[in-house]
């Protein structure tokens, strides 16, 4: 198994699925959305796979701000310039969520391999016409889950894989941060701002990625004292129980508008594996491991500056473009070598298909099955499938 491989126990070729296999150079990228995509174009101007070849935002202003950022000039406001360049390979995708959907349809249409950015879509209407026509046209589909491609996670798996925790029991992941300046944002006091799905997706990937056959998940949330006074509308906390199909369980969690502890003590986000022989706990922005392996010794691994400036290059830690890059490697490699990479559309879609469980969860107080969701929507075969 090799590191590459970095979403499924499997093959890193996978199902031997079609797509584009070059027979040389690098292939080229155009992205759709500047404001994520700022990691993007970082993580593409610094890969030996790959070429920055066109960018493109609604708004002209963004287009000339990254322009002169990165000293790159081949910019567009119209979408449709790069569904017409022929010699674009990959269409990366960073727009707001309710617009993902419409734009990976448009991508595919176009006979353009697609990234998109995390959640996959916004409501699971689209889903059955997007598997459909992925299908169709045989272009790949990968999803942006940035965490998995962190240094810290790519131990984790990789230690799990080789076995050093023995069999996994059960898993626990968080994400909190303090997102107290979100509630000064007009924008994060509509009633369809949801810390759920923008925040949430990320721990709720890593159960996935280890557990993918969640059967039914209850979960409890609340707008805490800093929410209510802002005047938001949906949880900013929540904790969440999962339940597989083999009975294993599995719990997130979730703080967004209240301090957390100084980074020696938590981190803003982790992954805790508890297994038969060990334990091991990925720790996010800290690039930070500690595993007590099934010859009971104990380590804790950091890395330094390399890695540092290799995942944060911009102030703050504002982008993790290092991740970006990581991940929209391996899937170049995936469209070079034939393999399937993970998340692809049926893992994003599985994701989301869980987020909307959760959700109904929280607004009935009561344990929801996923099957129930995905049956809403036709989507029945993909239960279990990931």
């Amino acid at each position: 198994m090799t590191e590459n491989n970095l979403a499924k126990n499997i093959s890193p070729f996978g199902d031997g699925d079609a797509g584009t296999i070059s027979t040389g150079g690098k292939l080229k990228v155009g992205i759709l959305g500047l404001g994520e995509g700022r990691s993007t174009m970082s993580a593409v101007l610094q890969s030996d796979r790959l070429e920055l070849k066109t960018i493109c935002d609604v708004n002209e202003g963004m287009c000339k701000y990254r322009s002169h950022e990165f000293q790159f000039h081949d910019y567009t406001t119209k979408y449709e310039d790069m569904l017409d360049d022929a010699a674009i390979d990959i269409i990366a995708i960073y727009t707001p969520d309710h617009l993902h959907a419409q734009h990976v349809e448009m991508a595919l249409k176009a006979g353009k391999h697609v990234v998109c950015t995390k959640p996959f879509i916004d409501d699971l209407k689209d889903a059955k016409e997007l598997l459909e026509l992925q299908h169709t046209t045989g272009k790949k589909v990968f999803v942006g889950q940035s965490s998995r491609f962190f240094e810290p996670a790519k131990r984790q798996r990789k230690d799990f894989e080789a076995g050093q925790i023995g069999e996994l029991i059960t898993i626990e992941s968080h994400y909190n941060a303090d997102h107290r300046w979100f509630l000064e944002k007009t924008w994060a006091l509509e009633t369809s701002f949801k810390w759920l799905y923008g925040g949430l997706s990320h721990p709720v990937d890593f159960i996935r990625w280890y557990l993918s056959d969640i059967k039914e998940v209850m979960g409890y949330g609340m707008i805490s004292a800093n929410g209510l006074k802002a005047g938001l509308k949906n949880e900013d906390t929540m904790h969440f129980i999962f339940k597989a199909s083999d009975g294993r369980i599995a719990r997130v969690s979730g703080v967004y508008t209240s301090p957390i502890q100084p980074p020696a003590r938590e981190s803003g986000m982790s992954c805790i594996l508890r297994g038969t022989e060990g334990a091991s706990q990925a720790d996010y922005h800290e690039l930070r491991y500690a595993i007590t392996d099934k010859t009971g010794e104990e380590k804790v691994i950091t890395w330094g500056d390399e890695k540092l400036k290799h995942y944060f290059r911009f102030e703050g830690q504002s982008h993790h473009a290092g991740e970006y890059q990581n991940y929209l490697e391996y899937f170049a490699d995936s469209i070079t070598q034939g393999f399937t990479a993970y998340p692809d559309m049926k893992e994003g879609i599985g994701t989301v298909a869980l987020l909307q469980a959760m959700d109904k969860s929280l607004q009935t107080g009561l344990p929801v099955l996923i099957s129930e969701v995905l049956k809403e929507y036709g989507l029945e075969d993909l239960m279990f499938e990931n």
